[in-house]
């Protein structure tokens, strides 16, 4: 994304840290003012902080997305102070995970209350004053979870794939109106979500040793997401490995089986041997 207008101004949930840390600096580096919202005050300040020193805009918001009259205050303020809201990053979200016969309702609750409740609030606010603005661009961060499920990480997927659905739907009643949508569906990031996860704990290091595909950088996967912002991508799926299983789900559902069993065997293994 490359920011035309000087006045452009994003809000970012979930900006205290990873792929939202890594919107807020770009945006910023691109001219706009991110407004860095996350339920960690202290870790929005210190973004936005080093993003002012480095002679950019930004500014931080406590934000908690479970709370629907915390976001609208936020879009309402941001709107009255700068005039305008140009982009809405839904970025603030949870990881979730373990097989479901080993997670309770409440882990589901946390996840929904988060990833698709937080998106749906963001979402809801920031739309209609987009409308009678008569411009602005809803970016909502899902996974490539939600286009491929993930044994081992039910609840997340659940969400993810709301989200996808979420952002599909609207997209289509926006694009009369002004106002356009976007989602994203990264593979895996390298992000502090392993560590800040739900569920059931699994050793951070052994997962990744098992991956067959390398991780994303923060850095990198944000300036994908913008390039997609762009470009106006309705479904902005990366890096290629990433492209390739959406397609390939796509083309034959079952292809993936392999992988998955694999997969949630690797989970039980590691799990056995903590237990």
């Amino acid at each position: 994304m490359h920011t035309a207008n000087p006045d452009a101004v994003a809000i970012v949930t979930g900006g205290a840290s990873g792929i939202g840390r890594a919107l807020c600096q770009e945006l910023a580096t691109r001219g706009a003012h991110a407004v860095v919202a996350d339920i960690n005050l202290a870790g929005a300040r210190e973004v936005a902080a080093a993003i002012a020193a480095g002679g950019a805009r930004a500014s931080a918001a406590p934000l908690d997305v479970a709370d629907a009259s915390g976001v609208s205050r936020l879009i309402e303020e941001t709107i009255a102070a700068h005039g305008r809201l140009d982009y809405m990053f839904n970025n603030a979200g949870v990881g979730v995970g373990g097989e479901v016969r080993d997670l309770t309702l409440e882990h589901w609750r946390r996840a929904i209350e988060t990833n698709l409740w937080g998106v749906i609030h963001g979402t809801y606010a920031a739309y209609p004053a987009m409308l009678r603005q008569g411009f602005g661009h809803i970016v909502n961060i899902a996974s490539l979870a939600g286009l491929i499920g993930a044994p081992g990480l039910a609840p997340y997927a659940v969400t993810k794939s709301g989200v996808v659905a979420l952002s599909l739907a609207l997209r289509a009643e926006a694009r009369d109106l002004g106002v356009r949508v976007s989602v994203a569906c990264p593979g895996f990031v390298d992000t502090a979500i392993f560590e800040h996860a739900i569920g059931v704990q699994v050793d951070r290091d052994e997962f990744l040793a098992g991956l067959p595909f390398g991780l994303v950088s923060a850095g990198e996967a944000a300036r994908r997401i913008l390039r997609g912002v762009a470009h106006n991508r309705s479904l902005i799926v990366f890096p290629t490995y990433a492209r390739c299983l959406w397609w390939l789900t796509r083309l034959h559902p079952s292809a993936l089986t392999p992988l998955q069993l694999r997969s949630i065997r690797r989970l039980r293994a590691a799990l056995a041997g903590e237990r």
